[in-house]
């Protein structure tokens, strides 16, 4: 239930962003999630993709810094209170959250949220345990 997540490093210049979309592109490698943070000098782009291994090397061997972690994704309805109800199952049983990002489709009426947990595997039983379904990557990719 672990969903593979590559955070780059980008410099906070011109550019930098498109340069690695483009490498993305080149390699037919598909975002299905993404953030951007940034600090003064430079940006975090976190991004779940249909080919993580294969993007970490492309990426890697264009000169960026990527590291790879796991995150989780769970599957609320996109509605008022979604977010809520799962922080509080997690607030409830003391599980740390490290950050977190949201991805909805309208088309479904349902949201993703990707989170980053101190503890992932005390963060599944949590879930579980409240009947949140906890997405894997072949949720993510719709197949």
């Amino acid at each position: 239930m672990l969903v593979k997540q590559l955070s780059l490093f980008l410099e906070n210049r011109s550019g930098r962003l498109a340069a690695a979309t483009r490498v993305f592109a080149q390699n037919g490698v598909n975002i299905l999630a993404l953030s951007l943070a940034d600090t003064s000098d430079f940006g975090v782009l976190r991004v779940i993709v249909d080919k993580p291994e294969a993007a970490h090397k492309a990426l890697r061997d264009a000169g960026f810094t990527v590291v790879a972690s796991d995150v989780i994704a769970v599957e609320v309805e996109d509605q008022p209170g979604g977010l809520a109800a799962v922080l509080d199952i997690l607030q409830k049983d003391a599980v740390n959250l490290e950050y977190m990002y949201a991805f909805s489709s309208l088309k479904a009426h349902r949201a993703a949220l990707v989170f980053r947990f101190e503890d992932p595997d005390a963060a599944i039983r949590s879930l579980t345990n409240a009947n949140v379904s906890v997405m894997s990557k072949t949720d993510l990719l719709g197949e």
